[in-house]
């Protein structure tokens, strides 16, 4: 199957359950005023040109709440994996690498019969062309960058950390076809090898040379620091809420209640949700030195939660402070 399928009810859903027999069945709870889901929706398009024998399905979690709280989804994007019309594995987040891996894992311990009128199997130079352009850096190795399962894929992941190089990666012991096809492919008979803009750049010891010219630095695109993601979001806009949900639905008393009052001011805002993002949820609270949630932020500076905002509106400064934001 080379589409991404919309579960518009819990009929539609069950029924794409029970077709799904012993084949791999990928379910995307998303939102559509989540960022992240759009991307991700993009990401199961390309990983279902890839997997033609995985079922790929896409359900709006809050349009169908009955299917979100039999599995106790409580943020967007999230994943499930279900074989057998039983849940066999979940992923919480936007983690494009890690859903790719997944797939790739639950898909090979599948056993597959041949349909006597399937869809001929995608030319391998045209899947390696994609797997290499998955992102701007991209490192097949053996492994994963949490668990690398060679010395030389342990040590080119240590350089690509050290200076804080943004990657996605490829585990080639998943996949015998592409382990050998892209040695070929590449006319590079080793692992790993390190892919920038979809072109080689080489293996360890290329890496290792470049990190000792500077070269590494200037090549291959930086991850952006935790501190750094932290200030983009909050000057975001001139007014902005860190809230559990979003201004359509609230999925706490606390952000409730704060919403109620900014939306009677007359002054727009944005939200966002740290249900989405642990790292964001934690390191928020570390950066800003308020320990709990909704947080207001007026021109990148924290006003407060919702104590402080509702003493703002009795004092009636409240409107004046965000108004000194636009």
């Amino acid at each position: 199957m080379a589409a991404v399928l919309d579960a518009g009810s819990v009929r539609h859903f069950e029924e794409l359950l029970q077709k799904s027999d012993k084949s791999l069945l990928v379910v995307h709870f998303w939102a559509p005023w989540a960022p992240q889901c759009a991307q991700m929706n993009d990401v199961m398009v390309e990983l279902a040109k890839v997997h033609p024998e995985v079922t790929f399905v896409k359900l709006e979690a809050e349009a169908i709440p009955e299917v979100s709280e039999k599995y106790e989804i409580t943020s967007v994007p999230t994943f499930l994996f279900f074989k057998s019309s039983q849940k066999i594995d979940r992923l919480d987040g936007a983690h494009a690498p890690e859903l790719t891996k997944r797939v790739q894992r639950h898909a090979s311990n599948t056993a597959f019969p041949a349909a006597p009128n399937s869809t001929p199997k995608e030319d391998l130079k045209v899947r390696l062309k994609k797997l290499i352009n998955v992102a701007p850096c991209m490192l097949f190795m053996k492994g994963s960058p949490q668990e690398p399962r060679c010395g030389f894929s342990r040590q080119i992941i240590g350089i690509l950390n050290k200076h804080n190089i943004q990657f996605s990666s490829f585990d080639i012991l998943s996949d015998e076809e592409v382990r050998q096809g892209l040695k070929t492919f590449s006319n590079w008979p080793t692992y790993p090898q390190l892919y920038v803009n979809g072109e080689l750049i080489g293996g360890l010891d290329i890496v290792k040379e470049m990190e000792a010219s500077g070269e590494l630095d200037t090549m291959c695109p930086k991850a952006q620091s935790l501190e750094d993601r932290l200030k983009a979001l909050i000057n975001k806009a001139p007014v902005v809420l860190f809230m559990k949900g979003n201004k359509q639905v609230a999925k706490c008393g606390f952000s409730r209640q704060i919403l109620e009052i900014l939306n009677n001011t007359g002054v727009g805002y944005d939200t966002f949700d740290i249900l989405e993002d642990e790292e964001v949820r934690q390191g928020l609270k570390t950066y800003s030195n308020w320990p709990t949630y909704p947080q207001l932020y007026v021109k990148g500076e924290l006003i407060g939660g919702l104590d402080i905002v509702k003493e703002m509106k009795e004092s009636g400064e409240l409107v004046s402070v965000l108004k000194g934001g636009q």
